[in-house]
C-alpha cells in the first residue's frame, strides 16, 4: 500500500512537473522572439551604422543578446570563423539548424531567419537593411501570434498534466 502511494505521488509529480514545462515553454516563445527581433536590430545597426563586417557584428550582437538567443549569433559567428570555404548561408543555415532546437521558438521563426540568412552577406547593406526590417515585421507578427497561443494554452498545459496525471495514477489503483 506504501508503494503505491510512493508510486501515485511520483506520477502526480511528473504529469504536473511535464505541463508546468510545456506552459513554461508557451510562456518563453514571445519572449525570446521579441529577444530576436531586438538582437536583429542590434545587427542592423552594426551593418548599417558600424559599418562592421558581419563575422564581426554577429559576434557583438551574440555578446549584447540574452540567451538563448545570444547562441543563436554565437553559433553563426563560429561557423563563419571556421574558413573550410562555405558560403555565409551555408554557415548562417547550420547554425541556426543546430541551435534552433535550445530555443523555446518554432519552426515559422525559424523560417524567418534561413530567409534572412540566405540574403545577408550577399548584397549592399541598403538591400540588407530592407531586409532586417522585414523580418522584424514578420517576427512580431508571429510574436503576436505566440502571445494569442500563450494566452490559449499556458494555463491548458498546467491543468492537463495535472489531470492526465491523475488519470494515470486512477487507473493504477
Amino acid at each position: 500500500m506504501l508503494l503505491k502511494l510512493i508510486g501515485a505521488s511520483l506520477v502526480l509529480f511528473a504529469g504536473t512537473l511535464i505541463g508546468f514545462l510545456q506552459a513554461a515553454r508557451f510562456a518563453d516563445r514571445p519572449k525570446q522572439i521579441r529577444q530576436l527581433a531586438g538582437a536583429l536590430q542590434r545587427l542592423e545597426t552594426e551593418i548599417v551604422f558600424g559599418r562592421t563586417p558581419l563575422p564581426d557584428a554577429l559576434a557583438h550582437t551574440a555578446a549584447n543578446a540574452g540567451q538563448p538567443v545570444g547562441r543563436l549569433f554565437q553559433a553563426v559567428a563560429d561557423e563563419l570563423s571556421a574558413t573550410d570555404g562555405r558560403s555565409f548561408r551555408e554557415c548562417w543555415d547550420t547554425a541556426m539548424k543546430r541551435t534552433w532546437p535550445t530555443t523555446s521558438m518554432r519552426t515559422p521563426e525559424l523560417t524567418v531567419t534561413l530567409r534572412l540568412g540566405s540574403i545577408l552577406g550577399m548584397s549592399d547593406k541598403d538591400d540588407q537593411l530592407k531586409h532586417l526590417r522585414l523580418a522584424a515585421v514578420q517576427l512580431k507578427a508571429e510574436e503576436d501570434a505566440a502571445r494569442d497561443d500563450q494566452a490559449k494554452y499556458e494555463k491548458m498545459s498546467r491543468s492537463l498534466g495535472l489531470l492526465l496525471a491523475a488519470l494515470v495514477v486512477i487507473l493504477m489503483i
